[in-house]
């Protein structure tokens, strides 16, 4: 229904057609006083009958008291709404929440094009009874129980309040044995505190607490709802809602005596409180059904009610806003009799730089400058353009708190404090005389030429209490033009909001904020971008195979974007298949003895990553396995009269399985059932047949949904002579059947569809496409007024198009050749909060930010087409693999075998799984063919797996300047304009081969702009080592992975990641160590192999070896996407690379691909030695001659091997029959197999470092 109001608007008009402001007015607003507190659902406005004047948006303003007001903002935090379009229509908004309030203004903020301002309102609602209290901050009600105690394992908790400071305790209750409910402000923040357990037995399992809402002492009502049920809770402050378990082993809550409510009063001592009481009111008090309040205005005596009293005091501050960073500012004369100065005022705000306060002494020869600097305050005392003297104090005053300032000028001190603390001065040399006014926030346009600007920005903020010479400023009488002179400010309202609730950086980022914006901090997160929403690991490791990447430990992020982590992985990239290995806690061989269905043995594996990103990479990957080694000796895996298991294994879900080997689950059956080789055809399993030998039912489990193995249970080893040896192997997955999932559109009209997007707060959107046509849409989805689409709208241009309720919004990205060449191309766009952005191939990054205020969630409410649209119209004609939206891949193959005009796969030879080119070579597509383009290779050759190797003599070196300042990390987005975030970016990919004999030895080193550097170096005795000096104000990080000579004449493979804080030293030691920064290296200014002449800011050791310089073989030099050597050898005489010294092409990396022998110190690159660079055909035969031999020794080793093997099990039927206590154990047998092949990788040519 409608009310009836009374209107009011200083200097404004009542037409009879609708109310109008005067022009000359600078209070344009019209205030509705609804008589008393009423609860409001709808507002409607229309404008001034028979005018060209109407509102086009407003602002809705509420108070209970007409002074101190609040924005009404709707969903998106939207702070304005849509008004009419001509004079005559009604335009109806219904609230998103109801308010509750007495006085309503409506604020214009644009009009009529062609009129003025005018208005006609309607407001709707319903009538509003509250029972209130209010508490002076040392007043408390208490609630007295029937009984001694109560223990409840329900409760219901519902309260209104308003604050007239932050800190204060509302509610609270405890019990002797440790019990407790505690709900308190903190500084502005709703904190609940519960515990449910006995403290004595258990001193901290039961306890929770949960922290919610922010600037809750703006003295508006805000509402507060706590559920519980045992261990369940709900804690609801102003619509937002979190849900917790506490811990522990009770569900009751157990409180004796009393609930108290407004403070923590100590027994026996009335009006004495342990804690901050609250200062405010509250209303619709209610615990567990019961009116609080009500029964202690009706003086029951279960409500002991000290000083509370039932009607609300409304507090006298009044807050004033400055609203704009560059022309804010608010002046305020004095008294041109006054000798001294002394200021106070309050403010909260969020920005770290600010100008608070100005005023000129004598004679405007002098000025006091008071700023906010990173957050402190900086008092500064100017007596000349050269002359000046500061004090500083506070900390973390940009923390949206209220804040007091004092400023005291007199005699020949200035003395500063603020809050609590104790204040400093500062001595004149001169009295201070005062001057015509203050500057309060900013300096006035009209006075720049005399000095006065804002040195850094205006002051933008709240501010309240102003008090000059101990008079309060009345801000009524500055807003009429009574006093002073302002602009660009808001009275009788603090227009501070909190942009980091709800918490929009994602993945555990730190959300801090200016008054316009908030930034995410993503360091340590393994994220990045605008919201932390981009992981910086790749998915998988065959996503890491195509970056060039060898075998090692690796950081995967199979669900990208998703919600899950990071894990770390082992990655064995092989030529035909690249495996990702999971360990866990227990991969010995166990012994079993003594266990029965009654008494099992059971192991539970602990995997080295969570369940849920394990359930990811199965999914990811093409096939897994794990192999489960299983010896018994009477001992059955099944009962063989009924079948009944006796021993099984859990899956990734707990179900119990039963099968031991393959991929059909559900089957009883063991590996030997399924080759048909058991040893007793009348049982699936070798240990059913409870024979007294070791037998073997060792098997591999294929049935991926199944893996990894997570529990293993044996059950059957309690008799005579019964015994199990079991070993669990590591998860072992290959292939990634999302990075080539393609799919080929060859009709306009067709398309894909699959469920609706969820993007409401961020998307990102990657793919790869190929085609001949000239335009054609990749993915759209709609909503009723949102959307969002990705197309080819050119042969040369890409468009991503979205609109979330602020109007379109456009980014093109335009290439220098056409896209629809048949070639792939790398499309991702990114949508969120602060940002949108869009790249295609290695074209420069085009974004646009998103407004500051305005709409931020995507309302979508179809199916997503991909390849198509909803009208079947501009279709998409060509290729589309590798669709990923939020780190999920759409399984494309699968929807196009269903789909007409679709089809599984694209044609084409680069369109394989299996590279054709290697080492970080890119296939091109050909008419006929494909080649490898091995641009950012080490690599050469067709497919680019050539070695590339260069002889380096005394002196010589290869420097590779960087053209252009360069982020050694280019992240798939672009990095963070967050002023105050750190970016934890930093990822070094580092691989070579080397062969010398010189110590010290500078390897490889990169210098920076800002004096930072790695240098890989051999040591005086040898040895490995890694320097990363990242922080110029902090020692070098180093590292030395081996102690052994590697300045042994035989060639080393080194292979060095880094992620962060994270570096990994390649495959074969498995070392990962940490560095003391995960800072990166800022602007690289150039990479050096071999020798380096001196250098500022580079340690000694470093120093020497690079004067020492390289005398050896390099070989497939890789750093990140550079080939130094590769460019040494094709860009002679580059600007960007330099060469001194005589280096020759060599092959030594080759070479030892060929030969067997370790040492290679006697053969050298195609014949030539590389201290003298001699010819020497000897020793190129005699490397030959010694291959030969070797290769003769391991034929003749293996037939003996197979020999003795075939004879030994031989031995072993015959002892089986005739000697039974002569068994060899087979755990021994089992660990010398591991034994043969651990010395048969050792015989590898290269030492992998």
């Amino acid at each position: 229904s409608g009310f009836d109001f009374y209107v009011s608007s200083a200097s404004s008009v009542l037409f009879c057609g609708g109310w109008a402001p005067e022009r000359t007015d600078r209070l344009r607003w019209l205030q509705v006083d609804l008589r008393e507190r009423v609860e409001v659902t709808a507002v409607a406005t229309q404008g001034r009958f028979g005018s060209p004047d109407w509102v086009t948006s407003y602002m809705l303003l509420y108070s209970d008291t007409g002074r101190a007001w609040k924005q009404f903002r709707q969903e998106d935090n939207i702070g304005t709404f849509s008004g009419n379009i001509n004079s005559d229509g009604i335009v109806h908004h219904k609230l998103s929440h109801s308010i509750r309030t007495r006085f309503l203004r409506f604020l214009p903020v644009d009009w009529s094009p062609g009129g003025w301002m005018g208005l006609r309102v309607e407001v709707y609602g319903c009538a509003y009874k509250s029972d209130v209290a209010d508490f002076n901050g040392r007043s408390s009600l208490l609630y007295r129980f029937n009984q001694k105690s109560t223990s409840t394992v329900k409760d219901v908790i519902s309260l209104r309040f308003k604050s007239q400071r932050g800190d204060g305790v509302l509610v609270h209750g405890e019990g002797q044995r440790g019990d407790y409910i505690t709900l308190e402000l903190h500084k502005g923040r709703l904190a609940l505190h519960i515990n449910l357990d006995d403290v004595k037995m258990h001193p901290s399992s039961g306890h929770v607490s949960v922290f919610l809402g922010s600037l809750l002492d703006d003295q508006h009502w805000h509402s507060v709802l706590i559920e519980r049920f045992n261990k369940q809770i709900n804690f609801t402050v102003d619509r937002l809602t979190k849900h917790v378990r506490t811990g522990g082993l009770d569900d009751s809550l157990e409180v004796d005596y009393e609930l108290s409510f407004g403070g923590i009063p100590l027994p026996g001592k009335p009006g004495t409180f342990l804690r901050k009481n609250f200062h405010g009111c509250m209303e619709n008090l209610y615990y567990n059904g019961v009116n609080i309040i009500d029964l202690a205005k009706r003086r029951k005596p279960q409500i002991y009610s000290g000083n509370v009293t039932f009607t609300c005091s409304e507090p006298q501050l009044v807050s004033a806003t400055f609203l704009s960073s560059s022309s804010s500012f608010l002046s305020l004369p004095l008294d041109a009799a006054t000798e001294t100065l002394s200021v106070t005022f309050q403010f909260r705000t969020w920005n770290r730089e600010g100008m608070l306060l100005s005023a000129w002494l004598r004679r405007e020869s002098e000025r006091l400058l008071l700023l906010l600097v990173h957050g402190q305050l900086r008092l500064t005392h100017h007596r000349s353009a050269l002359q000046s003297s500061d004090i500083v104090i506070g900390q973390a005053l940009s923390d949206g708190q209220w804040h007091t300032v004092s400023i005291s000028v007199g005699g020949f001190q200035v003395s500063l404090s603020v809050d609590d603390e104790p204040p400093s001065t500062m001595q004149l040399k001169d009295i201070a005389q005062p001057e015509r006014s203050v500057l309060i926030g900013g300096c006035p346009s009209v006075l720049t030429n005399q000095g006065c600007r804002n040195p850094t920005l205006a002051y933008q903020g709240c501010m309240r209490s102003v008090i000059i010479n101990n008079q309060p400023i009345n801000f009524n009488l500055v807003q009429q033009g009574l006093l002073g002179n302002y602009s660009k400010l808001q009275f009788d309202i603090c227009g501070i909001r909190d942009r980091c609730l709800p918490n929009y950086c994602e993945h555990d980022g730190e959300c801090s904020q200016s008054w316009n914006t908030l930034f995410c901090d993503c360091s340590g997160t393994g994220y990045t971008g605008a919201t932390c929403h981009n992981s910086i690991f790749e998915p998988s490791c065959e996503a890491h195979r195509l970056t060039g990447s060898a075998s090692g430990f690796f950081s995967i992020d199979p669900d990208g974007s998703g919600p899950l982590k990071s894990t770390v992985v082992y990655c064995n990239i092989t030529d035909d298949k690249v495996w990702t290995v999971v360990n866990h806690n227990s991969t010995e061989m166990v012994r079993v003895q003594g266990s029965s269905l009654q008494k099992p043995h059971v192991m539970k594996f602990n995997y080295s990553t969570s369940l849920e990103q394990l359930r990811t990479l199965v999914g990811r990957s093409e096939q897994c396995q794990q192999e489960v080694v299983y010896l018994c000796r009477k001992s059955r895996l099944f009962n063989t009269w009924d079948g009944t298991p006796l021993s099984w294994w859990l899956d990734r879900a707990g179900e119990r399985r039963t099968y031991w080997g393959g991929f059909l689950p559900g089957v009883q059956q063991c590996a030997c059932s399924l080759d048909e080789n058991c040893i007793d055809m009348n049982h699936f399993c070798n240990c059913d047949a409870d024979h007294s030998s070791w037998e073997n039912d060792t098997g591999v489990l294929s049935y991926k949904e199944h893996l990894p193995v997570t529990e293993i249970l044996v059950g059957d080893t309690n008799r005579s002579g019964s015994e199990a040896i079991y070993r669990v192997g590591s998860l072992h997955c290959y292939g990634d059947r999302f990075l080539w999932n393609a799919a080929s559109f060859y009709q306009e009209s067709s398309y894909l569809h699959f469920p609706m997007l969820q993007a409401e707060l961020s998307i990102d959107i990657s793919l790869y496409f190929k085609t001949t046509a000239p335009s054609g849409v990749f993915l759209e989805n709609l909503g009723a007024k949102d959307f969002i689409r990705v197309e080819l709208s050119a042969p040369s241009v890409v468009t991503f198009t979205f609109d979330v309720g602020n109007g379109p919004v456009v980014l093109m990205v335009k290439s220098h050749v056409p896209l629809n060449d048949k070639q792939w191309h790398y499309v991702r766009a990114e949508r969120n909060v602060k940002e949108a952005s869009l790249q295609v191939d290695q074209l420069p990054l085009r974004f646009l930010e998103a407004p500051s205020e305005g709409h931020t969630h995507l309302q979508l409410n179809s199916q997503l087409f991909i390849g198509g649209t909803a009208s079947r119209q501009r279709g998409f004609l060509g290729c589309i693999r590798s669709l990923s939206i939020n780190g999920m891949t759409l399984d494309l193959e699968e929807r196009a075998k269903m789909t007409p005009g679709v089809s599984s796969g694209c044609p084409g030879h680069c369109s394989s799984q299996n590279s054709l080119c290697h080492n970080r070579g890119k296939c091109i597509e050909k008419s006929s063919g494909y080649v490898c383009d091995c641009t950012h290779s080490a690599y050469g050759g067709p497919n680019c797996k050539k070695e590339v190797s260069m002889s380096f003599e005394s002196g010589s070196s290869v420097t590779y300047t960087f053209q252009e300042p360069f982020s050694v990390m280019r992240n798939h987005s672009r990095q963070s304009s967050a002023i105050f975030a750190q970016s934890s970016n930093s990822r070094e990919s580092i691989a070579f081969s080397f062969l010398t004999t010189q110590t010290p030895a500078m390897l490889l080193t990169v210098n920076t702009y800002h004096q930072q550097y790695m240098a890989i170096i051999l040591a005086h005795n040898g040895s490995l080592q890694i320097w990363y000096r990242l922080n110029r104000e902090k020692e070098p990080d180093i590292f030395t992975p081996t102690s052994l000579n590697l300045a042994n004449g035989e060639l080393h493979r080194v292979q060095i990641h880094r992620e962060g804080r994270d570096m990994y030293i390649d495959k074969d030691t498995n070392l990962k160590y940490s560095l003391s920064t995960d800072k990166e290296l800022i602007t690289i200014r150039s990479l050096t192999l071999g020798k380096v002449t001196g250098r500022a800011g580079v340690d000694e050791e470093v120093l020497q070896a690079g004067s020492r310089g390289f005398i050896g073989c390099l070989s497939s030099v890789q750093f990140n996407h550079l080939a130094p050597l590769k460019a040494a050898i094709l860009n002679r005489g580059s600007s960007l690379v330099s060469v001194l010294g005589n280096l020759v092409e060599s092959n030594c990396g080759e070479l030892a691909d060929k030969s067997s022998s370790r040492s290679l110190s006697d053969t050298g690159s195609r014949g030539k030695k590389l201290t003298n660079a001699a010819q020497s055909d000897s020793a190129v035969i005699g490397g030959l001659i010694a291959a030969v031999v070797l290769i003769t020794l391991c034929a003749v080793a293996v037939m003996t091997r197979f020999l003795y093997r075939h004879r030994n099990e031989r031995t072993q039927q015959m002892a089986s029959v005739k000697e039974k206590d002569h068994q060899p154990r087979p755990e021994l047998r089992y660990r010398a197999e591991l034994d043969l092949h651990g010395a048969m990788r050792d015989s590898r040519k290269e030492y992998f470092i």
